[in-house]
């Protein structure tokens, strides 16, 4: 069998034989990013460049990019859904386009991969109309007639509308936020070979199919509502790798490939089960082995566990896998930390291996103290003969974590039925709570949900400007701890052991407008970390750079300048643009951190 290392390096040596650069994975958690939790994809950190911007390796790149989506977490625990995954991709940035990659990229499946053609099926965009029939996007009858000139027969392509076969951050063209990019695209799928019913699709989720490759065609930006041709057309290109490996090995079970396989395997040395043996037990290994990868690649990141932003998803990742072990009879203490151990041999997870042990430990630790307060409270309930109901296990679960799964287990032990129309309102409620938690996560943590609109530059831009005056009036020691920014205001959250007074925030307020006014241009270069380091550009979350970034000046970077930083947010291009900051608000966080608050006025 081909191991997923070969994949990934016959895929980079593939599309380098064709004149693309490698370039070095993105961080899973992005500094400087207002418009997402984590990077989701590999095409993230090259917004700027799709956009028309000049990328110093030229026009033609590739990379594998570790990359976490939350969209599809309600799906992980069949055979083929993850939220972390690696993602091989390859981007021309206004370069070659359909005729190239489509072509490329099944030269890339049958020949250096051998996969059969017969197994292949691909699909393309039925095109895009409004209300009254007009034509937004064209049906792309040019990548149709490439398939059939390739050997693809037109039995195995489909056309999509654009649910299915658009692609950007945030799904179909009516989501896209203003400053989103996006485009049709056009999927392949590998054929297991496994009808499981008349109407089956590539599409399908019956099993039989699974997208192995997409090649989306960024050509359109989202401008005051409607969608705007960019300068320059790009093919951008990924493909989940460990589901390419299932493909090459027809092997219909991604955790039976790569490190989920390891740590299968782990789960097994501690639970009372093994895998394979019965479907509802497999679904609780797969959570666990999916859950537990993800939140360990968070927590290599430096990121606590958390009620909030990314260590909120940590947290939430660790508690259900803590769950899930408990339905695979495992009683041994500190089991998450030993079954991730099967992930020490990856370079940033051993580096940071005593941080992510401490806080796995810690996690597990204080969620079965959560079970066992949700078992006293049954208890309790049964011992006083009342009768646990759909709404009483609803507010179980939500208020105090303790999952219906759990309740059953319990109730069941004790030969208490929880009858059909208990569960009919548990149901109803917990459907309602996942409605709200969808639109709370559509907002933040599906990548590029908030936007790269005007308003969220200008903010962005102007958290150098205070951040370079914050040190100036109080002193080298303040260093940025975190920041948020919505085209409202923005916040900042920075080192310093009390409030402002008033004639300091006065001070801050002036310089950065002084430098607003003065119209200061905005630079920015990509260089080696330790080289930006030793020109003293400001850096402050070393473990989520990349080794080549972006340093962005406000003045002259050979010369006199106000601000040079580590970052790879969107930024405008002359002070001007910015408007006038106004600090509308404070806080003192704790010990040592004080939050400000601040808006751009016109």
């Amino acid at each position: 069998m081909v191991s997923v290392d070969e994949i990934r390096k016959k895929y980079l040596d593939f599309f380098k034989k064709k004149g693309h650069k490698e370039i070095s994975p993105a961080p899973l958690v992005l500094e400087g990013d207002p418009t997402t939790l984590f990077t989701s994809a590999g095409m993230q950190p090259l917004i700027p460049y799709l956009k028309g911007e000049k990328h110093p390796l030229g026009r033609r790149l590739c990379d594998s990019q570790p990359s976490l989506r939350l969209q599809d977490i309600e799906e992980v625990g069949d055979n083929r859904h993850t939220t972390f995954f690696e993602m091989l991709g390859n981007w021309s940035l206004g370069d070659y386009f359909k005729e190239e990659q489509l072509s490329w990229c099944l030269e890339f499946f049958t020949k250096e991969l051998g996969i059969k053609k017969e197994k292949l099926w691909v699909s393309v965009f039925e095109g895009l109309k409004d209300k009254s029939g007009k034509e937004i996007v064209p049906r792309d009858e040019t990548s149709y007639n490439i398939w059939l000139k390739l050997g693809i027969p037109k039995e195995r392509i489909f056309f999509y509308g654009p649910q299915k076969n658009w692609w950007s951050r945030s799904g179909d063209p009516e989501l896209m936020p203003e400053g989103e990019i996006g485009g049709p695209d056009s999927e392949v799928f590998y054929d297991f070979g496994k009808p499981q019913h008349s109407g089956c699709h590539p599409n399908c989720d019956c099993g039989r199919f699974l997208e192995i490759g997409n090649s989306v065609f960024i050509q359109y930006e989202k401008k005051n509502g409607k969608l705007v041709e960019l300068p320059q057309k790009n093919v951008d290109f990924g493909g989940g790798l460990e589901r390419i490996a299932m493909a090459v090995s027809s092997q219909n079970d991604i955790f039976k490939i790569g490190t989920l396989k390891d740590l299968v395997s782990k789960i097994e040395e501690v639970s009372a089960f093994h895998y394979g043996e019965e479907e509802k037990k497999d679904k609780s290994f797969r959570i666990v082995a999916d859950h537990l990868r993800a939140a360990v690649n968070i927590l290599a990141e430096g990121v606590y566990p958390a009620n909030k932003l990314h260590g909120y998803v940590a947290r939430r990742l660790i508690r259900k896998s803590v769950f899930h072990l408990y339905f695979l009879g495992v009683e041994k203490n500190n089991a998450l930390s030993f079954i991730a151990t099967s992930l020490k041999g990856q370079e940033k997870i051993s580096k940071n291996w005593d941080f992510i042990d401490e806080n796995l430990n810690f996690e597990e630790a204080k969620f079965k103290q959560i079970m066992e307060k949700g078992v006293r409270k049954l208890d309790k309930i049964i011992s006083e003969g009342n009768k646990v109901d759909g709404k009483m296990a609803f507010d179980l679960y939500q208020n105090d974590g303790f999952p219906l799964e759990l309740t059953l287990e319990f109730l069941g032990q004790r030969g208490i039925n929880f009858d059909k129309k208990a569960e009919e309102v548990f149901r109803s409620e917990f459907e309602k709570h996942k409605e709200l938690s969808r639109k709370t996560a559509a907002r933040i943590f599906k990548g590029g949900l908030a936007d790269h609109s005007f308003e969220v530059t200008k903010l962005h831009t102007a958290t150098h400007l205070i951040h370079s005056a914050l040190r100036k009036v109080l002193g080298e020691g303040v260093s940025q701890k975190g920041s948020n920014i919505t085209s409202e205001r923005l916040r900042f959250d920075f080192s310093f052991d009390r409030k402002l007074t008033d004639e300091e925030i006065n001070k801050v307020e002036k310089m950065v407008n002084e430098v607003i006014k003065r119209g200061l241009p905005v630079f920015f270069e990509e260089k080696p970390l330790d080289e930006a380091i030793s020109e003293g550009a400001l850096h402050f979350f070393a473990e989520r750079y990349g080794k080549t970034v972006k340093v962005y000046t406000v003045g002259d970077p050979e010369g006199e300048y106000f601000s040079k930083e580590v970052c790879g947010g969107p930024h405008v291009k002359n002070t001007k643009e910015i408007g006038r900051v106004k600090i509308i608000k404070q806080e003192k966080l704790g010990a040592g951190v004080i939050r400000i608050y601040a808006v751009a006025e016109s």
